[in-house]
């Protein structure tokens, strides 16, 4: 039987993706070879980059002076990418959780580097407030959606200074206003496609300000000279994040998807907030994510934790264990996750109240 699958990353993709990926392991478009084995230089793999990169133009609605690359490394790479493009004096950065922290870390290399604000003191499971952003720094950066905590930040700020953004996990699960951004980043491994691939928005008009010799696989310019062409790329999950934002486009795009994640969230953390088992991870509706949504055992059932991983795994709902750091639950759920996943998980939470 199929899983009901939350699992953080690599995670769930819509179905359409994997058979149309296993059908160009075969066959690419007819080629006579594998997507496997192809060449990144032929026409057939130059027609999967070049749509990728417009269709996810298209879905975001990114502006002209923009460039969507495709690169390897994973988003930890972007970690010192950025600063190394783009920190010339000193940047500012919001520290919500584990991610966070690994790229002020990075950052510390280049420059100084200014935290404005954390929720460390609460495990970050809260979205600071009422911070200031300083106008003399060469970017601001901020993790969008917190994986481990469960966090998240739902609107497009404008600082007034260049805006970095880390959205791995809630890329393409809203709309974005991409023009109030100078570089947008991630994983595919969340919502676009396998392991492998990291996504990079970035505005042209950023690059270039540093002094500092730039290696050059590490020069942004590099990848928007040779169209993510520079060296080979990953192709199987450029093509497979192809067929994913060729499914999100025919759902209706993020303006869609983003009906149907609140739509799920809501479920759940209705469920979350009514069972007398469970609280959530966030007390703030307005900080929970609509990605990864936490929750543990109240205080006196906490020894409960194991007998509902049972119950759920019988059921076969997986990868729904917190995070090491963290423990209790977390359902992560991506836009690939469909509804009836997150109702087959209520009913076990419902179920479990109910035999206790």
């Amino acid at each position: 039987m199929k899983k009901h699958n939350f699992f953080a990353g690599p995670s769930i993709l819509p179905d359409v993706v994997y058979e149309k990926t296993k059908e160009a392991i075969d066959d690419l478009y007819g080629s006579g070879v594998s997507l496997m084995s192809i060449s990144h230089r032929s026409k057939e793999f130059q027609s999967v980059m070049d749509e990728a990169q417009e269709l996810f133009k298209e879905l975001l609605g990114i502006p002209e002076g923009y460039h969507v690359l495709f690169l390897g490394g994973g988003a930890s790479s972007q970690f010192y990418m950025i600063p190394y493009n783009l920190l010339q004096t000193k940047a500012s950065y919001l520290n919500t959780g584990t991610w966070s922290n690994k790229a002020i870390k990075e950052a510390k290399l280049f420059g100084e580097t200014i935290e404005v604000a954390s929720s460390a003191d609460k495990k970050f499971n809260y979205i600071p407030k009422g911070f200031d952003v300083p106008k003399d720094i060469d970017y601001m950066h901020i993790t969008t959606n917190n994986t481990i905590a469960g966090t998240e930040i739902k609107e497009d700020f404008d600082f007034g200074v260049p805006l970095v953004a880390d959205m791995s996990s809630d890329i393409l699960s809203r709309p974005v206003d991409v023009s109030k951004y100078s570089v947008i980043y991630g994983g595919a491994q969340k919502n676009l496609g396998p392991a492998g691939v990291t996504f990079v928005i970035v505005k042209e008009d950023i690059l270039g300000k540093v002094d500092r010799a730039i290696p050059t696989m590490i020069d942004y310019r590099t990848h928007i000279a040779k169209g993510s062409m520079f060296n080979t790329p990953p192709v199987l999950p450029i093509f497979s994040t192809l067929q994913t934002l060729k499914w999100l486009k025919g759902l209706g795009g993020v303006e869609a998807m983003q009906k149907i994640n609140a739509e799920k969230a809501t479920l759940l953390y209705d469920e979350i907030d009514r069972n007398k088992l469970f609280k959530p991870g966030v007390a703030n509706p307005e900080d929970r994510s609509l990605m990864n949504i936490t929750f543990v055992m109240n205080d006196e059932y906490k020894d409960l934790d194991t007998g509902f991983l049972t119950l759920a795994a019988e059921r076969n709902i997986v990868g729904i264990k917190g995070h090491r750091s963290v423990g209790g639950f977390r359902a992560s759920t991506y836009n690939a996750l469909p509804k009836a996943s997150v109702e087959a998980l209520v009913k076990a939470m419902q179920d479990y109240e109910k035999n206790m």
